[in-house]
């Protein structure tokens, strides 16, 4: 099977590096607007070269878009327009309903897959590619009643490759369920970063002071925002909703340590720790 990558950076590369350890089937080819990331690629071994896009679908069984999600919201109809019929598109997008929505009608729909994997780390470029980065991790397929047998079949093989888990939710709920549980705790950790760093000035006392548990709050805050900004805007009923929610908690929170309430703080924090019981469930 040979894909084509456009978007060569963590999510691409490491399905390519996932891949080729699990099977000598598949082969890559790469598209980036930006050469150095083309270079690096090939470098790497995660393509064995790079073409345009008009070039790679010429050779690809499947073009996997992991660009962000504006330019994936742009690129997938025209991709469409030139699809043969035995050639299947699949995205990785954190937002669903505008992306499927910009196809809904489109002929060839049937030959889109919208897959969003629930795996990725703070880091970007082809230089942030690990092998394993899928494997049991929950893979969600969106509006997958509107996608062909065949398609699917691929996606499948793919996924089953990566070993992933996969369900299926619709695009609004999907959007809905990520807002609160990706999107909102990156917009937390950014502006956790942006609120340290506008208090305090002294760069060696982050630094000196900054325990295990800044760190890992703060560790999206180095995620791109290149990448986070569009998924922001294409998701922001929801995530405005989710922020409104976590906005009343934070000022409910303040109340409590203004008034010295050290009982109500205690109980609304053992409420928070019942997040550990369905984190930890099998």
């Amino acid at each position: 099977m040979n894909i084509a990558i456009v978007g060569l950076g963590l999510m691409g590369g490491s399905l390519s590096l996932s891949l080729k350890q699990k099977s000598s089937q598949y082969s890559f080819i790469g598209v980036d607007h930006n050469p150095q990331h083309c270079r690096e690629a090939v470098t790497r071994g995660l393509v064995s070269r790079c073409l345009t896009l008009e070039q790679a679908m010429e050779e690809a069984d499947v073009i996997l878009l992991t660009v962000p999600v504006d330019a994936i919201e742009q690129l997938l109809p025209t991709v469409l327009d030139q699809l043969s019929p035995d050639q299947v598109v699949m995205d990785f997008g954190s937002t669903k309903e505008r992306i499927c929505n910009s196809v809904r009608q489109h002929p060839k729909r049937g030959q889109y897959v919208a897959a969003h994997p629930m795996a990725g780390t703070e880091n970007t470029g082809p230089a942030a590619a690990i092998a394993g980065l899928y494997s049991g991790k929950i893979n969600i397929l969106c509006e997958a009643g509107h996608s062909s047998a065949s398609a699917l079949r691929t996606a499948a093989d793919i996924f089953t490759d990566l070993e992933m888990e996969t369900i299926k939710m619709d695009a609004r709920s999907h959007d809905m369920h990520t807002a609160y549980i990706s999107h909102l705790s990156h917009v937390s950790s950014f502006m956790l970063g942006l609120t340290v760093l506008d208090i305090e000035k002294n760069e060696k006392n982050i630094f000196n002071l900054a325990g295990s548990g800044f760190q890992s709050t703060v560790r999206l805050a180095m995620s791109s925002p290149e990448m986070w900004a569009p998924i922001f805007l294409q998701n922001s009923r929801h995530i405005s909703l989710a922020l409104e929610e976590y906005i009343s908690h934070l000022q409910e929170f303040k109340k409590l340590i203004d008034s010295h309430d050290g009982g109500e703080m205690i109980r609304s924090m053992e409420r928070a720790n019942d997040i550990r019981r369905i984190l930890k469930k099998e």
